[in-house]
């Protein structure tokens, strides 16, 4: 990935929020047939010494689990929030109009080799944890054992469990750091005019750096 200094995020509780947050996740697999994609929810955990872990399931019925060859990373793709920004939105657009549309992101990219776990016991543990992340949100969270024992166990048959241990990560934030201060607040206004859910998450990011400095974000 492409990331100049200006862009780049490395500390590791930044990329972590980021992950948990956003936890669906383009794997990119290298096969026989060349490089393939598949759109998974990855449940990100410690692991050994200071490193983390990714785990995930994906349907028995998925070549996968079967095509990836062992001795080769993955890498999976965590997108955060995303947004157009207009030139129209910079201060500085009324002092010299050299301005141009851009478009803001952050992302963590992630490697690691891919281990199978066709186990139904570590399939249910990485379904609760995963459920109980997601759910923690909400009033009344929903529990896998709220559904009923035998429609769960017919259901954890029919996947296979995915462990990726991480060997690296890198995150790219661009989230206008590269403009005056006066650009990066009207751009975090505007954001928040457009009042929808993916422009107010890049407002905070934006203004946040703003208001912070370069290598503050939410978290």
């Amino acid at each position: 990935m492409y990331c100049p200094g200006t862009f780049a995020e490395t500390r590791p509780e930044v990329l972590r929020t980021l992950i948990q947050h956003y936890p669906l996740a383009t794997l990119i697999t290298i096969g026989s047939e060349g490089p393939e994609a598949d759109h998974i929810p990855l449940y990100l955990l410690p692991g050994k010494g200071p490193h983390y872990v990714l785990q995930g399931h994906v349907a028995r019925a998925n070549p996968l689990w079967q095509k990836a060859s062992p001795g080769n990373e993955v890498l999976a793709i965590f997108q955060g929030p995303q947004h157009y920004i207009s030139p129209s939105w910079y201060a500085t657009k009324a002092e010299n109009g050299k301005v141009v549309p851009t478009w803001n992101y952050a992302v963590v990219h992630v490697h690691g080799l891919l281990h199978v776990k066709d186990n139904p016991d570590w399939v249910r543990q990485q379904m609760v944890g995963l459920t109980t992340q997601q759910e923690s949100r909400f009033a009344r969270p929903w529990q896998v054992d709220d559904a009923p024992q035998g429609f769960t166990e017919s259901l954890i048959g029919q996947v296979v469990g995915i462990e990726i241990p991480i060997s690296r990560w890198a995150g790219k934030w661009k989230v206008s750091q590269n403009q005056p201060l006066s650009n990066r607040d009207s751009v975090g206004a505007h954001l928040e005019r457009q009042n929808q859910s993916g422009s107010l998450a890049m407002a905070e990011y934006v203004l946040a750096c703003a208001k912070n400095g370069e290598k503050d974000h939410p978290e």
